[in-house]
């Protein structure tokens, strides 16, 4: 054997904290770990962790771009030039978000993910697509381009799911030409997620039983909660069956929001993203997304209108506005990073949490959760001058 050794480092593991630990990696996958006197690996490339916090890499499930780059684009190098941006905030796993646009365009970005699922050299692993939109509502298009949202027809996203390459999609529950895409998108294990949305609680909860299971940007264009019309949000945070993401940026949802969202859904019920566009890691300016001018000014990504168009959150930042706003600990609160998302993708048997016989997925974080090191199924993508 040879690999990385990682020692003293705090392990945050499934129910346990181990200080003083170290981690043994080989192959790609986390072959054991523990606490106190590391054991002598000879060859193993050895890392000092300096008293970090040593946890599962971040998975963010809807993300649009980076770095000048937009899913859109349709360009490999384009995802790779995303996979090393986010690789640097800690991400070791993403979806590449598509947009309500032209057919063949989508098809364009769903062909080029498909081509360049997996390991990204240097950067996060592409897991596959989230398909935001086009089905959606015009009355909740919010940053989507309102003359390509449509109603669901199979002869079009048929194509799509035949390529295998998406793993979620965003839709308006609401109307009936929606629904065989919803049993179509569960029965192919896809998550279906109600969002861009006017839905009311009676029609979440029919679409919960055709198979929706989650919340796309949770508050953000959907119907909100009153006492007495429950809508999308009451929906949403009332059943069991569905968890939401949430974009942690201060922004989209205020923190008292984000605080109550948590405490109703419990930590287990929330899937932190960061609907990140190619502004992000960017100098304020002028930028595009689906097609639309935005304009990108003190960390708000807004269209002319003043529409909010996405973020230029990382997932490392939305952690720490997760710990800031709900007062859990790094402990508690990681699972919302990882650990849910991969659940939600059907990744749970080797993605988002450490535990022997796993992806070695994993993010070094300072006293502050700055990021350190990422390392995505077992490589070394990002890391901090020592």
């Amino acid at each position: 054997m040879a690999g990385i050794r990682i020692h003293n480092v705090t392990i945050l593991a499934p129910g346990k904290t181990l200080p003083e630990g170290w981690l043994l990696i080989d192959a790609g996958k986390i072959v054991d770990f523990g606490t106190g006197e590391p054991p002598i690996v000879p060859g193993a490339a050895t890392i000092d962790g300096h008293g970090g916090s040593l946890l599962p890499g971040f998975i963010d499930v809807h993300v649009h771009g980076a770095r000048g780059c937009d899913t859109m684009d349709a360009d490999p190098d384009a995802l790779r030039m995303m996979a090393r941006f986010y690789a640097q905030h800690g991400v070791t796993g993403f979806l590449a978000t598509t947009m309500s646009v032209a057919s063949t365009s989508i098809r364009a970005a769903l062909e080029t993910i498909a081509a360049c699922r997996g390991a990204m050299q240097g950067g996060a692993t592409l897991l596959g697509a989230h398909l935001e939109g086009p089905y959606i509502n015009p009355t909740m298009k919010g940053a989507q381009d309102s003359d390509y949202i449509r109603r669901a027809d199979p002869s079009e996203y048929h194509g799509w799911l035949d390529l295998g390459v998406i793993r979620q999609v965003t839709v308006a529950p609401e109307f009936p030409e929606n629904e065989q895409f919803i049993r179509d998108c569960a029965a192919a294990g896809i998550v279906v997620s109600v969002g861009h949305t006017t839905a009311t609680y009676e029609e979440v909860q029919t679409a919960i039983a055709l198979g929706a299971r989650q919340a796309t940007h949770t508050f953000n264009v959907m119907t909100g909660l009153h006492h007495r019309h429950p809508g999308t949000v009451g929906a949403v945070l009332a059943s069991d069956a569905m968890r939401c993401e949430l974009i942690a940026d201060t922004i989209h949802v205020h923190l008292a929001v984000l605080k109550v969202a948590i405490r109703a859904k419990g930590i287990a019920g929330i899937v932190a993203v960061t609907d990140a566009m190619r502004g992000a890691g960017m100098p304020d300016g002028q930028y595009e997304i689906g097609g639309q001018a935005v304009t990108v000014d003190h960390g708000m990504a807004t269209l002319a209108d003043g529409t909010l168009a996405g973020s230029i959150l990382t997932m490392d930042r939305a952690l720490q506005n997760i710990l800031a706003a709900s007062g859990l600990t790094l402990a508690d609160a990681w699972p919302m990073m990882s650990a849910n998302a991969a659940e939600q993708l059907g990744l749970a048997g080797h993605k988002g949490r450490i535990a022997v016989g796993y992806d070695a997925d994993l993010v070094l974080l300072d006293g502050s959760c700055g990021v350190q090191m990422t390392i995505a199924e077992g490589v070394i993508v990002h890391q901090c001058p020592a």
